[in-house]
């Protein structure tokens, strides 16, 4: 309801000025505000990830300490169970080993094996059985012989040697932070002197008869925690920066290493266990490993606490990663960690103290008496075993003696030396500075974890400096980035360029203004690429824009209403080599730029547009900024790149030109985001493509969830085929490999992966063959990343980042474009199958097993017709209950009619038929699936394979669906889906196939009513007249009117000036009177000059954006400063007169004035009340100038209403009355700020008057650009125009093309049918599979169904497929969710932002800029 009463409210302010005050309101246009719940709930997961690492941490660490007690020499256990339980403590030093294992090889596997340095190798691995050595000494040796007290406190001393480098390499950027290392070093030394003294008072004290060999264990036990702490000394050198060409060699091979290592480290655990327990200690009894049913209890306690350790160590392991990933390292990862050995202690402490009396049964009167009382209890079957051990051994410590008992604080002391002297030497975890979803590798030195100290062990291992892949540069703070939002649109209705508008509105709101910082650090330009943009012409210099220009410039103007409440400030039009430009200044600062192509000029086609935009952003805009003297010179008028401090002075922020912000920006940072003209997205989906890229040098291209919009029975299929491309294969393709196409409706590449060899230079290869028309032209996107993956690139997918694009809605439509798509992804996928051998050498991301993998799939699509016919035929025979091979003649006389009719008929002919046969076939498909669980009901079991397919099918897509909630819904689409697969996967690859040869678009391929458009363009009048017998047609047409005005004016036209224009623009008079272009050129001698009005004093003279090339700028200006005048007569003359410019001549295209002229509208009186009231609220946009902004906004409107009394509300107004118009207002809020004692706002308030009373200006390309994109054109994009020679040869190329691979679909199909026929045929007793029937209740029926080998392996190799992405699946939604959580934590806070000291801020902001005056202009 408050809702509708704001729109209203607007609505009437609106009227009050216009009869026309309404307006369109597109969806997503509100402004985007962080949603608390998503706050609080990143807040909620980060709590219950801490709470599950500090759980798993204890869980783990106590599973460790009681195996270690139960294994102990002294305890009460048999040595049959001493054995046992020493067994599974070494599979506890195993396990993470082994997982490690694992993982490395399936890594080397899938991705990629690099040979290594074996001196490196040989190096690493040394280190490695060490660090083993020295674990499984000191668990599995030197920890039974101590109490589980000592054993918990000893394990702090592993960060002894990262101790003494911090001191020895001095890492510390705070020089006083050395403190904390030599701390830990202090602590953990008086905590081995503690240890001794402990001991040393036991053994005096006779405590648990203590012998004279426990000083050997503990000189061993400080022994071993110094190999242990060799574990962690990658981190001190990659922290010191030494040693970097060697760690990144290591990162190369690191794979392999981490494969043979851990084999060497479980070797080496297995050693120790050997040798100490068989050849020294003799105390294994081989035959004891023979459990017995007697020994259940042992067994079950034995596993229990094994693989509680293993999964506990592991599960602390990956959720201590995950608290990272989501920004939650203090709270969620080092608190958690750092409780761990208290929570341990304490929850000991207090099992003891509680469980003493229950097990003493009050009986004794003090500690000895009660720990002598537990050789009774042993006995007994209702004591807990470990419970009776852990207490037996705290009695090992003093508080077991007789005499003293004071010692057992020095046990504590030395607990509270350990724990310290840990948490002083990891200090600089809890300052680590994390990225959202930053890389394991780049958060932890090494993969591998010590299960036994797995709270020291994620510390120590926590990086001290995050280095950024592949550099030194430090990865405390986002590298900031440029992103190009690049849409190429192709007649493009009216609401489809309202989506993409909206979306760049919208990121330019979530960016703000480009000269302050952002959350995210990036800054971005949009660009708009127009084909076939002006009309068709005969004489080139009389071309018109078409109808979609005039409705995109429409939608610029709508847009720009609905998010500002006023008309666009900046804009330029300048004529190009291949068309035109407009540039617009978007509402927060950020440039948006349209390219008009006119395709006489240039090609045009989708792939031309991305080449010419690589080439103009990446190369020619790459270039200028590596050649600074190349940058054409900088204007120094718009309005955008101006600022005004308090005092007065005028700061030009140079910075804020992308261009010059780019210098800072390396190639690897300079992203392109490419987009279709109708695609929707929101800042979120750019944002998470952007963190991709960022976090992996490696990755080329990203691209996100594309979700079809439209509506009816073909947007329906295509919803449920997106959802399960997305949610299955891409994500198995992302997961085992690297993703085959990012689609170019939204996907974000790397400018350094699109500059590499053989990709841009490659994609500008113009087809010549028939093959190359296919690969090439009919699927751009995955070409493009095709030569990507090849060159070593990877693709991945975001299943986080949502874009939403138009999709066919007619069934013609969607089969042309499945036309195209069809043979061009068989195509590149064959081609990328053919280089496999030599891909995987370059790619780490593709590996053989995922090269087999694409095999799989490619086979399973081409089996696709004739496994859906062979679906048909069991239709048919269970249905009409006919012979199986009958059926199977009767299902394949369908495809072979389309074949032929395909074959015989023309395209649109192919596609009606086909829609009819869709029909049949999805009432056939119908009784399919009832027939399907009508023979599971005969059968009475659904343990058909049939039957289990169906089911498990439904089952997978029904959970899959579950894991993606926001889009459950697509579930009910599954139908549809199922009952169109005949024609999606029959009819569909039958059209695709026999059109191959057909490379036209498909869609959008013409331009409705275009023919009737250029007829009737320029007409102004037409009269129809009937005189007698004769009829009469009168038609009088702009270049008629143009002509009789020229016989009229006569002298008139040959003594008037020529068309001119200044430095800054043509007169507003000229745009609001549009003339015929005058052909004259004024002579270069003359030079004119013209005293002009403030309104053109700061007019957007240069390039409106960070586009370098567009107009002359100049290449050095002097800070001067403006003196204030007390004479106010002298002020009013400054502001009318300016200094005297040279009147430079623009020739004018026919093209432009009509464009110019929809952006003169803003000056009618309705616009300009609306401008300026939105412009004088901007600029005062402080809390504090409240007052007197609404005092400047009522007084200054009622100024310009009654100057305007007479004009009306859409009139244009011309130069005179916009003179008039502006010394009016200024004096007014002169006069205003004067009363209200505010005229250091004078500044501002005359900067927002200019701006609303600026008119678009008409600009001159820059040289040094003009002649780049003449050589483009020239080199790269000149129109195609093919011979016909040229045309016969590739249609006859295509033609063959064609026919050989509609003969190997036709063989291999055929084959598999007829086998199928043939076992059919021959009959399932001679040769079947029998499979036991099953009743519900899960009892064997005697019966057996008979199925044939064929149709039961593809069954099964299908189903193990789905299986496999399925799995990819989970692991893939695992990792989006952690994403989500760590941006929702992240993402911007739409405050209003409030400035409390502007002209501060903007001085502390400039403290580089220029400081110019007024005269500079």
């Amino acid at each position: 309801m408050e809702e509708l009463k704001y729109r209203g409210k607007k609505r009437e302010g609106r009227h009050r000025d216009t009869w026309d005050p309404f307006q369109l309101n597109p969806v997503g246009a509100e402004k985007e505000q962080k949603k608390r719940c998503f706050v609080l709930a990143q807040y909620l997961v980060a709590v219950i990830v801490g709470i599950a690492v500090l759980v798993s941490a204890v869980i783990a660490k106590g599973s460790l300490l009681v195996l270690s007690t139960l294994s102990s020499p002294t305890s009460m256990r048999t040595p049959k169970e001493k054995q046992f339980y020493m067994l599974m403590l070494v599979f506890c030093l195993v396990s993470p080993n082994f997982l490690v294992f694992i993982k490395s090889l399936w890594r080397c596997a899938f991705k990629s094996f690099v040979q290594p340095n074996m001196k490196t190798m040989a190096s690493i691995c040394l280190i490695e059985c060490l660090v083993s050595l020295g674990t499984s000494v000191l668990v599995l040796v030197v920890m039974p012989q101590f109490d589980i007290l000592t054993n918990l406190f000893i394990s702090g001393g592993v960060c002894i040697v990262s101790a003494i480098l911090q001191i020895v390499f001095r890492l510390q950027r705070e020089k006083w932070k050395i403190v904390f290392p030599i701390c830990s070093l202090i602590l953990t030394t008086a905590g081995y002197s503690l240890l001794v003294i402990d001991y040393y008072v036991r053994w005096t004290s006779y405590v648990d008869n203590q012998s004279a060999e426990c000083f050997i264990y503990i000189g061993i036990g400080i022994f071993s925690s110094l190999l242990i702490s060799l574990c962690w000394w990658e981190n001190i050198m990659q922290a010191t920066n030494n040693m970097q060409e060697t760690l990144s060699e290591l990162d190369g091979f690191r794979d392999f290493v981490f494969v043979i290592s851990s084999i060497l480290r479980i070797l080496v655990i297995g050693g120790v266990y050997l040798i100490y327990y068989v050849l020294i200690e003799d105390t294994i009894t081989w035959t004891d490993f023979n459990l017995q049913n007697s020994d259940w209890e042992l067994l079950q306690i034995g596993l229990v606490l094994f693989f509680l350790q293993a999964f506990c160590s592991a599960a602390c392991h990956w959720f201590g990663v995950v608290a990272c990933k989501i920004h939650a390292l203090r709270m969620a990862f080092a608190l958690p960690l750092c409780l761990t050995g208290p929570t341990v202690l304490g929850l000991g402490l207090l099992l003891f103290l509680t469980q003493a009396a229950k097990l003493d049964e009050g009986q004794s009167g003090n500690y000895p008496e009660f720990c002598d009382s537990l050789v009774y209890l042993s006995s007994k079957n209702t004591t807990p075993i470990a419970l009776l051990e852990v207490t037996k051994s705290i009695c090992r410590t003093s508080l077991n003696s007789f005499y003293l008992q004071w010692p057992f604080l020095m046990l504590g002391l030395e607990g509270v030396c350990m724990w310290s002297g840990f948490v002083t030497s990891t200090h600089y975890v809890w300052k680590t500075k994390v990225q959202r979803i930053e890389r394991t590798s780049q958060l932890f030195v090494r993969r591998l974890y010590e299960s036994a100290f797995i709270d020291l062990s994620l510390l120590l291992n926590t990086k001290m400096k995050l280095p950024k892949a592949q550099t030194n540069e430090s990865q405390d703070d986002l590298q900031n980035c440029v992103i190009y939002l690049c849409a190429t649109m192709w007649h493009e209705t009216y609401d489809e360029m309202l989506k993409i508008l909206t979306s760049m509105f919208r990121l330019d709101r979530y960016r703000g203004d480009p000269k302050e910082e952002h959350k995210d650090c990036f800054e971005f330009e949009c660009h708009i690429l127009v084909d076939d943009a002006f009309t068709a012409e005969e004489d080139p210099k009389n071309r018109l824009v078409n109808s979609y220009v005039n409705d995109l410039i429409h939608v610029v103007i709508e847009v720009y209403r609905v998010f500002t409440s006023k008309e666009p400030d900046d804009v330029s039009i300048i004529d190009t080599p291949y068309g035109g430009r407009l540039m617009f200044v978007l509402p927060e600062g950020n440039m948006l730029y349209v390219h008009l192509k006119d395709k006489g000029r240039i090609r045009n086609k989708k792939r031309w547009s991305q080449i010419m935009y690589m080439y103009y952003l990446l190369g020619w805009k790459g270039y200028i900024i590596k050649n600074p003297h190349k940058m054409p010179r900088q204007k120094t008028s718009r309005g955008s790149l101006v600022s005004v401090d308090g005092a007065g002075n005028v700061y030009v922020n140079s910075p804020c030109d992308n261009d010059n912000k780019r210098k800072l920006i390396h190639d690897d940072n300079t992203y392109i985001l490419a987009l279709d003209g109708d695609t929707d997205f929101h800042p979120k989906a750019v944002i998470l493509l952007v963190d991709r890229l960022r976090m992996y040098y490696n990755v080329g291209a990203a691209c996100g969830r594309i979700h079809p919009t439209g509506m009816g029975p073909m947007v329906w299929y295509q919803k449920f085929e997106y959802a399960v491309g997305h949610w299955l294969q891409k994500t198995a393709e992302h997961v085992f490999g690297s993703v085959l196409c990012s689609p170019g409706c939204f996907s974000l590449f790397r400018g350094s992966a699109l500059m590499d060899d053989n990709i841009l230079k490659r994609y500008t290869t113009t087809a010549t063959r028939g093959s190359e028309y296919v690969q090439y032209d009919q699927g751009e996107d995955r070409w493009l990343c095709t030569l990507l993956l090849q060159q070593g690139w990877r693709v991945e997918y975001n299943a986080a980042s949502d874009a939403y694009t138009n999709s066919p809605q007619e069934f013609k439509e969607f089969y042309n474009q499945r036309r195209r798509w069809g043979p061009s992804t068989l195509a590149n996928t064959l081609d990328l199958l053919h280089s496999g051998k030599e891909t995987v050498k370059r790619n780490m991301s593709i590996s053989r097993l995922y090269i087999f993998y694409q095999m799989f799939t490619v086979g399973s699509s081409i089996l696709g017709p004739a496994s859906v016919t062979l679906m048909i035929a069991g239709a048919f025979q269970f249905v009409f209950q006919i012979a199986a091979t009958l059926s199977i003649i009767i299902a394949c006389v369908p495809p072979v009619f389309y074949i032929i009719i395909c074959f015989v008929t023309k395209a649109n002919t192919q596609i009606t038929i086909a829609a009819i046969m869709s029909i049949f076939y999805a009432f056939l498909m119908t009784a399919s699936f009832f027939s399907i669980i009508g023979d599971m009901v005969v059968q009475g079991t659904f343990l058909t394979p049939t039957g289990v397919f169906l089911v498990s099918m439904a089952i997978m897509y029904l959970v899959t669906a579950v894991l993606h909630p926001e889009e459950m819904s697509l579930i009910i689409y599954g139908l549809m889906y199922f009952i169109c697969i005949p024609s999606g996967y029959l009819l569909l690859t039958i059209y695709s196939l026999v059109n191959m040869n057909n490379v036209s678009w498909g869609t959008r391929e013409s331009n409705k009513g275009e023919a009737e458009q250029k007829k009737h363009h320029n007409l102004l009048c037409k009269r129809d007249c009937k005189l007698c017998c004769w009829d009469m047609k009168i038609q009088i047409t702009q270049e008629t009117e143009n002509l009789m005005l020229q016989q009229i004016t006569g002298v008139v036209g040959q003594q008037a000036l020529p068309l001119i224009s200044t430095n800054t623009e043509k007169t507003p008079q000229s745009s609001a009177k549009p003339e015929p272009q005058t052909k004259a050129e004024a002579s270069p001698e003359k030079a004119v000059e013209l005293k002009h009005c403030p309104a053109d004093k700061h007019k957007d003279k240069g390039s409106k954006g960070s586009d370098a090339g567009t107009s002359d700028r100049s290449n050095s200006i002097e800070k001067k400063s403006i003196p204030d005048s007390s004479d106010e007569d002298e002020e009013e003359l400054n502001f009318m007169i300016d200094d005297l410019e040279e009147v430079e001549e623009i020739p004018v295209n026919d093209w432009v004035e009509p464009v110019r002229h929809e952006f003169l509208k803003k000056l009618t009186c309705a616009n300009m009340k609306r401008n300026l009231q939105a412009q004088i609220r901007y600029t005062l946009r402080n809390k504090d100038y409240d007052d007197v902004c609404e005092e400047l906004v009522l007084m200054l409107t009622d100024t310009l209403t009654t100057e305007l009394a007479s004009v009306g509300p859409e009139d244009v107004l011309d130069q005179p009355k916009i003179e008039e118009l502006q010394h009016a207002l200024t004096k007014q809020a002169r006069q205003i700020l004067k009363n209200d004692r505010m005229m250091q706002l004078e500044k501002r308030v005359k900067s927002a008057i200019e701006k609303t009373l600026t008119a678009p200006q008409i600009e001159r390309l820059d040289e040094g650009e003009k002649d780049f994109w003449e050589k483009l054109i020239e080199r790269y994009l000149t129109p195609i125009k093919d011979s016909p020679e040229h045309k016969e040869r590739v249609s006859k190329e295509l033609k063959s093309l064609r026919n050989k691979a509609v003969f190997l679909y036709f063989i291999i199909n055929v084959l598999w049918v007829v086998a199928t026929f043939f076992l059919q045929a021959i009959g399932n007793d001679i040769i079947s599979i029998k499979i036991p029937k099953f009743s519900p209740d899960g009892n064997h029926t005697g019966e057996y169904l008979k199925v044939e080998p064929l149709s039961l392996m593809f069954l099964l190799s299908f189903a193990v497929l789905l299986l496999v992405q399925f799995l990819a699946m989970l692991y893939h939604r695992v990792y989006t969710l952690i994403h989500v959580v760590s941006y929702r934590g992240s993402e911007k806070d739409y405050k209003v932002r409030e400035i409390e000291d502007e002209s501060e801020d903007l001085t502390f902001a400039n403290r580089n800029a220029i400081t110019v005056t007024s005269e500079d202009f």
